[in-house]
């Protein structure tokens, strides 16, 4: 046909977030090729990846990569990639909760799993950090279900619920849900929470650095001082919290937090990390609930510490993202709806990896 390379591929809406899925038996092995085709796909380092499928958002900038399960208990893998938009980077280092909501569905219809009655029970293994994650997938009638009556803030319309758990977040890439060994540290005067839990963040009261916490996306966006100021404090903790030099890996994740407005219990603008989300990653929605149930973190002194069992709203730019929490074995499970849609399937075409400068 041509001189391309045609993956087969699957574009899917996975919560507030979207990207092509693939099975990983149809990329390369290499973690170079793999990476090199994705950011030939995605088309990075341009700002509207504009030689790519990328949306030239870091929400539309996300690629899942599923196969079979490599450990005992699971039923897939599920490898998540932030492929940057301006830049020639892909980031494996962290979770993305909203693309997991589409791992699920993705698996039944590709046939790595079957169905199992009207719910179909996924358990999903997320190889970026080791963490096990169930969801409860609509399969009425023996085939996947998108069309219902569930809404989630940031996304148009209603479609099926899909419930994701998330059996033990803490720890997820350090290994302890505190890393530096204290809910509160101070960098350079200003009180953060380092947090490892589902995704690694830092919780920054948005008054300590001359923010309201309710400005939108936008606003925080077009906000060159604050961004370099919170870029300098995401560094300092990434080096706190034992991850090394941070500048090119998109963990932790800086976050605003603040008194609620309308009705949540706390009010968030979380960025990935140079640009503010649009509304709330899932992953990070987990960590902040916990945080605001541990004694002494930011969140906590600002609330007053909560009491699980609860349900815990936080409210982002969209609206609102209801975290449900309660503790198994003295652990925290954490419990949160969303929504996926299928939206495309063929193949994509990326250049040939010997074009891409490395081996297949």
């Amino acid at each position: 046909m041509n001189d391309l390379l045609a993956i087969p591929c699957v574009l899917m809406r996975g919560g507030t977030s979207k990207g092509p899925f693939f099975l990983a038996s149809d990329l390369p092995a290499s973690a170079d090729a793999r990476d090199k085709i994705l950011l030939s796909v995605m088309g990075s380092g341009h700002p509207l990846q504009i030689d790519g499928i990328g949306g030239g958002n870091p929400v539309t900038s996300k690629v899942a990569i599923v196969g079979p399960a490599t450990i005992p208990g699971a039923d897939v893998d599920y490898l998540f990639a932030q492929v940057r938009v301006d830049q020639q980077i892909v980031d494996t280092s962290p979770n993305c909760g909203n693309m997991l909501a589409a791992v699920g569905p993705f698996a039944i219809e590709a046939g790595l799993i079957p169905v199992r009655g009207e719910t179909t029970l996924v358990r999903i293994h997320n190889v970026n950090t080791g963490k096990l994650i169930d969801a409860d997938v609509p399969t009425p009638n023996g085939s996947v279900s998108y069309l219902g009556e569930a809404a989630i803030d940031g996304v148009p319309g209603s479609a099926a619920p899909i419930a994701l758990t998330f059996m033990d977040a803490a720890g997820a890439r350090t290994g302890k849900l505190f890393p530096t060994g204290k809910p509160v540290d101070l960098i350079d005067g200003v009180a953060v929470t380092c947090i490892d839990c589902a995704m690694p963040m830092m919780l920054i009261e948005a008054g300590s650095i001359g923010a309201s916490g309710f400005e939108s996306a936008a606003e925080l966006n077009a906000d060159k001082e604050l961004l370099g100021r919170l870029e300098k404090l995401r560094i300092a903790a990434g080096e706190r919290m034992g991850l090394g030099d941070v500048r090119n890996q998109v963990t932790p994740k800086p976050v605003l937090i603040s008194r609620p407005r309308s009705g949540g219990h706390i009010n968030v603008r979380y960025f990935m990390p140079h640009q503010c989300h649009p509304s709330l990653a899932t992953t990070g929605a987990v960590g902040i609930a916990t945080a605001c149930i541990k004694e002494g973190t930011v969140a906590s002194l600002l609330l007053g510490t909560q009491t699980p069992p609860l349900l815990l709203s936080i409210e982002h730019p969209s609206g609102h993202l209801d975290v449900k929490l309660y503790e198994r074995d003295g652990k925290v499970v954490a419990g949160i709806l969303r929504t996926a849609r299928r939206l495309f399937e063929g193949q994509v075409f990326a250049k040939p990896v010997t074009q891409l400068g490395c081996a297949a």
